[in-house]
Order: structure tokens, then C-alpha cells, then sequence
């Protein structure tokens, strides 16, 4: 079995031992390398090449966004993970846009952390629900009343999709990955995946953040 290999990238030793001891029943992964700031992780990421890097947004040096940015610059093909205790709105909304794949906060489980890890290696994004919510908020401060009307819109609408489409929209509002959903509702991520094309298209809408965003947004209409 071909292993998830892993970088930490935390400035305080007791959390990195603390991972690489959360990690042990996971045979699927294999850390690599551990970064005291965030100078170290991008070095460590060019000469290690691990597939994610698990990465915190306070570090010194060079903080978790900055580092962020570098490494998706320099290995464009290497997943970032932030995994932190901020849930801060303006944290949120510059990670999302430094190019991470996912955003996990600290008090997450440990199957979570997994899953994260699993779906950003598998080149899927992962934010967990609180963070969905929070990206949610910061867009729409951001977009201000050209976003409100569209909202408004799609709300005085009809969703023009099936049933199925409805239910894999609604399970994306939830947070959950394409292997999550395909799990839950007994079918292949393939056919999810193609769902999810099928729903962005009849929607109109070319970026998977704003198909999240949405989800969330209509989730009383999809469950109804």
C-alpha cells in the first residue's frame, strides 16, 4: 500500500509529538519531516517532496499563510492542510485564498484530522463545518450587495435539479468530500463527481468554493 507521506510544520515540539503519536494507528501514513517554522517547512517541502503538510498558521519566521503561498508555488503538486486553533474570519478568508487545500482546527477529532488528510491527498478540498461556515460570512462581507440580490435570487427560485442532485448538493453543504458523500449515499465517487459537474453546470457556477458556498446558503431549500 502506497503510504500518505506527511510534513509537519508546527513551532511547538509537544503539538508535532503529540500528531506523530495521534497518527501511529494509521498505517496509510507516513510523516517525513517536521518543520519548526515556516522558512524550515517550505526548505523541507522542496528537499522532502512530501504529498501534504500539515501546517499551522502562527509560526515564526514565516507565518502559515506566507508559507502557504511559497509552497504552492515552488511544488505546486505538495496539499497544505492548515491545521490551527484560529477560527478567526480574516484567518479563514487568507488561507483560502493562499492556494491550502484544507482548513482543520485543533479541537477536531482524530478521525477528522484522517479524513482531511485522506480527501486533500486525493486532490480534494477539505474545510470543516465551522471554517465552511466562517468562508461563508467572510465572502459575503466581501462581495456586499451584488451577492446579497444573487442570494436573493436563487432563494425566490426553484432549484432546477433532481432529486439525487438536491441530495449530493445538500451533503456538500455539509462538508463532505466526494468519497464521503458516495459512501453515504451507496454509489461511486465517480458518479458523485459527475453529479457535481451536472449541478455546477445547471447552476451556473465554475469555482467549488462558490458550489459550497451555495450549498450552504440553500441548505433549508435542498432538505425541504
Amino acid at each position: 500500500m502506497n503510504k500518505i507521506t506527511i510534513l509537519l510544520a508546527d513551532d511547538h515540539p509537544l503539538v508535532r509529538s503529540g500528531l506523530i503519536k495521534l497518527f501511529e494507528p494509521y498505517k496509510e501514513f507516513s510523516i517525513i519531516g517536521e518543520a519548526n517554522d515556516g522558512e524550515e517547512a517550505v526548505a523541507l517541502t522542496l528537499k522532502l517532496h512530501p504529498e501534504v503538510v500539515v501546517l499551522d498558521v502562527s509560526m515564526p519566521k514565516l507565518n502559515g499563510i506566507e508559507a502557504t503561498k511559497q509552497i504552492k508555488e515552488k511544488s505546486p503538486s505538495t496539499k497544505v492542510l492548515i491545521l490551527t486553533m484560529y477560527d478567526n474570519e480574516e484567518y479563514v478568508y487568507q488561507i483560502f485564498r493562499s492556494g491550502a487545500s484544507g482548513y482543520v482546527l485543533k479541537n477536531s477529532t482524530r478521525e477528522q484530522l484522517a479524513n482531511a488528510i485522506r480527501t486533500v491527498a486525493r486532490g480534494e478540498k477539505f474545510f470543516s463545518p465551522e471554517v465552511s461556515e466562517i468562508m461563508i460570512h467572510a465572502y459575503l462581507k466581501r462581495t456586499g450587495q451584488q451577492t446579497t440580490s444573487s442570494t436573493h435570487s436563487n432563494e425566490n427560485n426553484s432549484l432546477p435539479l433532481t432529486k439525487r442532485e438536491r441530495e449530493i448538493l445538500f451533503l456538500i453543504g455539509e462538508g463532505l468530500s466526494n468519497s464521503q458523500i458516495a459512501e453515504r449515499l451507496f454509489i461511486s465517487s465517480r458518479t458523485v463527481d459527475t453529479h457535481r459537474t451536472n449541478i455546477m453546470q445547471k447552476l451556473d457556477i465554475h469555482d467549488a468554493s462558490k458550489l459550497v458556498r451555495f450549498a450552504i446558503l440553500n441548505k433549508d431549500k435542498l432538505a425541504s
